[in-house]
Formats: structure tokens, sequence, C-alpha cells
């Protein structure tokens, strides 16, 4: 790769604003610089916390950090890497593949690619059913042929769904997704239900969740290989204004980062170590860059505390977020997502991915743990506690009145998920 040079963007407002430049010879010297351009420009605002608007380039680590954290994790990755023949090590390769529709507002444009024109393709009932069976090969298929980059290590793509008609379509080039879908993982059975099952419980203890369903890949089955999870993308938006691309109305992107982004820790070490206090960190970044710190830091509490309580050992940083305004001028935390109880699973790991009072083993936290952790984030031991006992006292009777709703769908193992749910939280 000689002479390597691709155009960052960033929407802002509904328009494509060019940010600044990757430079270098490959992806090992890759280095960011913004344009003076863009930082003389009053609508200036950093891509993210950990690359602040400066004329100086950022270096390697730093690049790498940051929009590495973009693309996809695991298997989809190497699928990927494989078909455009890169080593899954070489992200400047995937992210010029990818990187015309990212999580968040930003854009990879390389000038020496052919533009790919932006537009929907039907999903046809094949293609949806194959997605559901075929897990991660397939959705990694439509990834690279979408030219569409999602985080994570569990196969996913990006979808449009057209509510009025209830159709999927694949979108090509710039064209924003609406929707995340994600197949049943093959390892956990029921992960599909144990998900919805854990999202619905949190909204009704008051959680903020994105909007989700389970997608029957064939009607009135429900099994691993015939569902999907279907997600509504928190960082897409419509307005009056949206662009119309093949008789769809599209949506405009709100800027988002995870923690790990934000905070400028590597996607590899998104799982925390003994004595990193990765929770601190998060709280102390909304104290620092939320538009409602008190607000924010109260939710991420709270949602730390229905981690522990129902069984979710899979709570990295990067399954937490922020997401920006329309123009970028402030900061929120992003809604609820990729939460499961784990601990139902033998497989599973008892480590948890944030540590809480310095443990990480979820049969080793206690609510004493839980409150000298709240001290330590810099919250009240009142408050915090009294959400603990909000979440602990409740959650019996939201996780089985949300078992209730999941069975008169036709989902009827949601009531045995509950009571093993039940059987494995924090006491």
């Amino acid at each position: 790769m000689s002479g390597l040079n691709l155009k960052v963007q960033i929407e802002i407002d509904g328009q494509f604003v060019q940010t600044g430049h990757i430079t270098g010879s490959s992806f090992q010297d890759a280095v960011f610089a913004y344009d003076e351009s863009y930082i003389a420009s009053t609508a200036a605002r950093s891509i993210s916390l950990s690359l602040p608007l400066s004329k100086k380039d950022f270096d390697a680590e730093s690049t790498k950090t940051f929009f590495d954290g973009l693309l996809p994790e695991g298997f989809t990755r190497q699928c990927v890497a494989d078909s455009i023949h890169a080593s899954s090590d070489d992200y400047i390769s995937i992210l010029r593949e990818l990187g015309s529709e990212c999580l968040g507002a930003i854009q990879i444009i390389d000038e020496d690619k052919p533009v790919i024109k932006a537009g929907y393709t039907p999903l046809t009932i094949e293609e949806i059913k194959a997605l559901a069976k075929e897990g991660a090969s397939k959705s990694a298929e439509i990834v690279v042929k979408s030219n569409l980059s999602l985080t994570g290590a569990s196969g996913k793509v990006g979808l449009y769904y057209d509510e009025s008609s209830g159709k999927w379509y694949k979108p090509q080039g710039a064209a924003p997704s609406t929707h995340i879908v994600k197949q049943s993982h093959v390892r956990y059975k029921n992960i599909v239900l144990n998900e919805q099952l854990c999202l619905l419980t949190a909204q009704k203890l008051g959680i903020e969740i994105p909007e989700s369903f389970i997608l029957q890949a064939q009607k009135g089955k429900v099994n691993d290989e015939d569902v999907l999870f279907a997600t509504r993308r928190f960082d897409r938006n419509f307005d009056d204004g949206s662009r119309i691309i093949d008789g769809l109305k599209t949506p405009y992107r709100l800027h988002q980062e995870d923690f790990a982004q934000a905070l400028g820790i590597k996607s590899v070490d998104k799982y925390e170590k003994t004595g990193q206090g990765y929770l601190k960190k998060m709280f102390d970044l909304l104290q620092k860059h939320s538009s409602n710190p008190i607000e924010d830091s109260l939710k991420l509490w709270k949602r730390a505390v229905f981690n522990c309580i129902i069984g979710n050992t899979d709570n990295h940083i990067k399954n937490s977020s922020i997401i920006y305004s329309k123009d970028l001028s402030s900061i929120r935390l992003a809604p609820f997502y990729d939460v499961v109880c784990t601990k139902i699973y033998e497989s599973s790991t008892d480590e948890m991915s944030v540590s809480i009072n310095g443990k990480l083993n979820i049969n080793q936290i206690t609510r004493e743990d839980l409150e000298q952790e709240a001290k330590t984030c810099g919250l009240g031991s009142k408050i915090a506690m009294k959400i603990y006992d909000e979440v602990h006292d409740g959650i019996q009777k939201t996780l089985l009145g949300s078992a209730d709703e999941l069975s008169r769908a036709g989902f009827t193992e949601a009531q045995s998920m509950a009571e093993k749910i039940l059987g494995k939280i924090l006491r």
C-alpha cells in the first residue's frame, strides 16, 4: 500500500464534512490528522474524545485505536479480510472496503476506489433465511457487498427496514441503514430470545433501550436457525428534510463512539484486567463531557447494577457508547444494548468484563461491593443503593412479565428461560 491517503468525513447536520486524512505507507504507520481548514471552521468538532482537535498528526497507535474500533472483530473480520486478500491485522485495507457506512457518522473515502452509487436492494426471503441459518459467513458476505462496517465479534449486518411495507433492503454505497440485524449465536441456545427478554426487562425497570424485535425468517418457527434479532439504530434518525433514495426516505446519521474509542483503549483490551478501573473511567468521562452528567451517571450506574444482577458478564466497554447531537455540539450516554444473561450458559465465563470494587468474578460480587464501587465512581451511596434496591427488588416481576409477553407472541421457551435466569441472579 503505497502513498496511503484516505479522506475522513463526518456528517454534521445532515451534511458530510471533510475533517482530515489518514496517511502513511501501510496500516503499521498510518496516522490521522485534521485538515487545517476544518479546524478553522466554526463547525469544527473532534471526531472522538480520544482525538481532540489539533494541528499535529496523531501517532499510529492512537489512530489505530479509534479507526480499528469501527471494524468487525473475530470471524466476520477474518471473512472480510480473506475476501479482499488482506491480513486481518490490516485495519486500513478493511476500512477502505467497509468505510462507506460505519457506526456513528464517520465515512472513509478512498479516492482511488470507484464510488459505489448509494441505493437499496430488496432483501429476498431466501437471503433472510440464509442469514438466519448460515450465520456469520452469510453476514460477512452481505457486509462486504454492502461496504458497511459494524463492530463486534458476532455476525451482524446493517439493513434498511421499511415499516410501511414490512420489507427489508440491503444498503449500497453510502446509503444509510436503519437496523442492525444479527443471527443467533451457534454456541448459545436461544441467545436471541435471551437478549430480547433481558432488554424488555431492563426497559420495564426504567432503562433506556433501542427498539428491538425478533424477526422470524420462517413464519411460525422460533428455533435458533430460523430467527434473527433486529435492533433499530439509535445513531440514525429521520426528519422532514430526509433525502429519498430509491423511493425510500433515508435517515441522517448521529455520531457515536463506544467507550473504548472515547477513552483511547484498544478493542483487544475491551475486557478489563484487575486494577484497571474501567467503570470509574467511564464515569469520569461522563462527568467531563456529558451535557447532563448527573442524569447520565445515574443511567450508567443503573446499567452496571442490572448487568450484575441479571448475570451479564459480557459487559465490556465496547458494549456502552456515547452519542452526539446532530451538530456534534453535545454528548449524552447512548441507549443500553447487547445485554444477555450469560450465566445460564455453562460454557460462559464467570469473569465480568468490567470490575466491581476490584472484583471480576460475578459470583463474588456483593451488595457491599456495589456500594463501594459507587463511592469510587463519585456517586452518593444513598442514591446508588436506592437504584440497586429498585432493580434487585423488581427484577423477578419484570422478568416474568417480559417472558409472558414473549410467550404470547409465540416464543414458548421464554418462561423457562426466565426461570433459568432467576436461578442465576445476584441475591
